[in-house]
């Protein structure tokens, strides 16, 4: 599953332990979601789309 992540938490200035603190993991979950290794449990997914006020489907996508 392809997801933006990455761009939307550079364009917000965050690093990802920030972004990881703010959604309730670690960096490198953070980190592991960015690069498509790990796909984000459905309550995680939410979790980072509210952050960036997206829908999950505009985040992740395939």
């Amino acid at each position: 599953m392809d997801n933006d992540v990455r761009a939307l938490r550079e364009a917000k200035g965050l690093t990802q332990a920030q972004l990881g603190e703010a959604v309730g993991v670690s960096r490198q979950s953070i980190n592991s979601i960015e690069k498509g290794r790990y796909d984000p449990s459905l309550p995680l997914a939410i979790a980072i789309a509210r952050y960036f006020g997206k829908t999950v489907e505009e985040i992740f996508h395939a």
